[in-house]
């Protein structure tokens, strides 16, 4: 046995809240069977984003004849890009690795780690194979990894998920995407780059079910004029035949029933790719063991400090499921930590969370999404404003546009945004909702650069706001979207009545 003041599971964003207690001069114990760094260094969104910028490059050479300019691109080192961004990313943990090693504050145990109660772990693996560790603090932030769904056949055709998408060293010739989130649209983008045909097939009635519905609308009948785009569909089975996969889908029954005219479908590729969601690591932990209470999902359950129900346990991270995304998890660790060792312990504060999804075009979003209010009988007013529609937007040839969400006196409950940059423009919105008075008024008098792309923000929160409409509404009809369907890339449809309502007097 061996003891420690703390202990962490995992070392993604939990490393924060271990350095922390070193400071504190706290002994620290270290648990990962994997690389250091967690998911998002080393499988997850830093390679993912380095790969996708090589995407976005590419696609601005092809593009450059809409600007008069002839470019051609000779040659694509695809092996060298994947490996080149692999490399840098097992370097970097490598580097973690060293410094926990080299640390004599922290030991790193490289091994699975199993609790035998609340506050003792027995490892598993490698050099300290059955060494059990106590700490009078443990920090659960072991993560989560892709989730299989039980489709008929998919134990026996070879797969990839997110993790081994990122290390291919060619793109597949046709790629079929199980799954309609964010893993899926930001590989599919990238891959259809260069050079895969793909075929996406969601059961959701469009692609980016967690973005608001209208800009979720937009990007999917983008997608739709790129690849081939089955909504409303669940995958049902799967086979492998002469080096092809086939994936065979039925119609998706949510929300008010099927989509309209939906059939089954199948779709066949030299490769399978399953996006379908996350699930907790939770599974791997025997916390059966101790008092840690975990959801139907089998996410860790805290309280709103993020303590679990086991005294002295906590946990942040993917592991909670409140959002799967590193900026949350590094919210999280920043509150376990002043809860920890601070005064006076508060509550997570998750309003204003971003998200943005790095595809073209990009996606992101904070706050409210419309369907929500509306279902939730709250009164609200919109207003829209497109890309085209301002200097540099129009100079770009940029299509998208953003979207703002307020109540009735002025304070802003979310914005949306479908085009260029949209995970940098929406940052002046979070900032708004978060350090000002988080009214239209915040964005609206900030002098903005003219002519520069965050005009697009301004004059949405500038112009004439539509009152929303409470009511119910009928869900948005789905369809098979192939390669040759048309359809305006950014038309939107206007969910308000004719009531107008001015916030200026808001300040």
């Amino acid at each position: 046995m061996q003891e420690f003041d703390f202990l962490v599971v995992g070392s993604g964003s939990g490393l924060d809240v271990a350095n922390a207690a070193v400071n504190q001069g706290q002994s620290v114990a270290v648990v990962e069977k994997g690389r250091l760094g967690g998911t998002c260094l080393n499988r997850g969104c830093i390679p993912s984003k380095m790969l996708l910028y090589h995407a976005d490059v590419l696609e601005t050479i092809e593009s450059a004849g809409e600007f008069g300019i002839d470019a051609s691109v000779d040659d694509v080192d695809f092996a060298g890009i994947v490996r080149e961004v692999n490399q840098d990313v097992k370097a970097d943990a490598e580097s973690i690795r060293r410094g926990l090693r080299s640390s004599s504050d922290h030991a790193l145990f490289e091994a699975e780690g199993r609790f035998v109660d609340d506050r003792t772990l027995e490892v598993s693996g490698g050099d300290d194979d059955g060494v059990q560790l106590r700490a009078d603090t443990i920090l659960i932030a072991a993560g989560t990894r892709p989730t299989i769904p039980p489709i008929d056949g998919i134990q026996d055709v070879e797969y990839l998920t997110s993790t081994e998408a990122l290390r291919l060293e060619s793109p597949p010739e046709h790629l079929v995407i199980v799954g309609g989130g964010y893993i899926a649209a930001e590989l599919g983008h990238f891959f259809g780059t260069f050079g895969s045909d793909v075929t996406i097939v969601g059961r959701r009635p469009m692609l980016l079910p967690e973005a608001d519905d209208e800009v979720a609308e937009a990007f999917t009948d983008r997608f739709a004029d790129r690849f081939t785009v089955y909504t409303g569909h669940e995958a049902t089975a799967v086979s492998a035949s002469d080096g092809q996969v086939t994936a065979e889908a039925k119609p998706y029954e949510y929300g008010d029933g099927l989509l309209e005219d939906a059939q089954p479908v199948t779709a066949t590729g030299d490769a399978l790719l399953v996006a379908a969601g996350r699930c907790p690591n939770t599974d791997a932990l025997n916390l059966e063991a101790t008092g840690v209470e975990t959801d139907a999902r089998g996410f860790v359950e805290t309280d709103e400090y993020l303590r679990t129900d086991a005294e002295g346990v906590w946990a942040l991270g993917d592991i909670v499921g409140e959002y799967l995304l590193k900026h949350s998890a590094n919210h999280e660790a920043q509150a376990v930590a002043r809860n920890l060792f601070g005064d006076h312990p508060q509550p997570v504060d998750y309003d204003a969370m971003p998200f943005a999804v790095f595809t073209s075009p990009e996606v992101a979003g904070v706050g409210a999404r419309e369907a929500d209010l509306r279902d939730d009988g709250r009164e609200y007013a919109t207003n829209t404003y497109r890309y085209e529609d301002t200097a540099r937007g129009a100079a770009m040839k940029a299509e998208g546009f953003v979207k703002v969400v307020i109540d009735l006196e002025g304070t802003i409950l979310g914005c949306h945004i479908v085009g260029s940059d949209a995970s940098t423009l929406i940052q002046e919105v979070v900032v708004a909702m978060k350090s000002g008075t988080g009214t239209v008024q915040d964005v609206r008098s900030a002098v903005h650069v003219h002519p520069a792309l965050p005009e697009v923000v301004q004059r949405a929160f500038t112009g004439q706001f539509t009152r929303g409409d409470n009511h119910d509404h009928d869900g948005h009809s789905g369809h098979h979207h192939g390669d040759d369907h048309q359809h305006d890339a950014d038309h939107h449809h206007d969910h308000g009545d004719d009531q107008q309502h001015d916030p200026d007097h808001q300040h």
